[in-house]
C-alpha cells in the first residue's frame, strides 16, 4: 500500500502536526537528535509530551461523550 493509498484510506487521521501536543513532540525529537542513544537525558521531555497526549486523549473521549453514533 503506498502512502496515498493510506491516506485516502483514512482520511480522518490526524497528522501530528495538527495535535495541541506538537511542541513537545518536536522538542522530545530534538532532544534526541542531540543527545544520541542517551534516552535518559530527554526524559523530562518525553514525560510533558505524554502528559499532554493523555489530556488530549482525555478532551477526545469528553467531547466524544455527547456525540451520538446513530445521528
Amino acid at each position: 500500500m503506498t502512502t496515498k493509498e493510506a491516506g485516502a484510506a483514512y482520511p480522518s487521521a490526524a497528522r501530528i502536526s495538527d495535535s495541541p501536543c506538537y511542541l513537545q513532540y518536536s522538542a522530545s525529537l530534538k532532544c534526541l537528535e542531540e543527545f544520541g542513544s542517551d534516552k535518559s537525558k530527554c526524559q523530562d521531555h518525553f514525560d510533558v509530551y505524554k502528559e499532554c497526549k493523555k489530556k488530549e486523549r482525555e478532551a477526545r473521549l469528553e467531547r466524544n461523550k455527547t456525540r451520538s453514533l446513530f445521528s
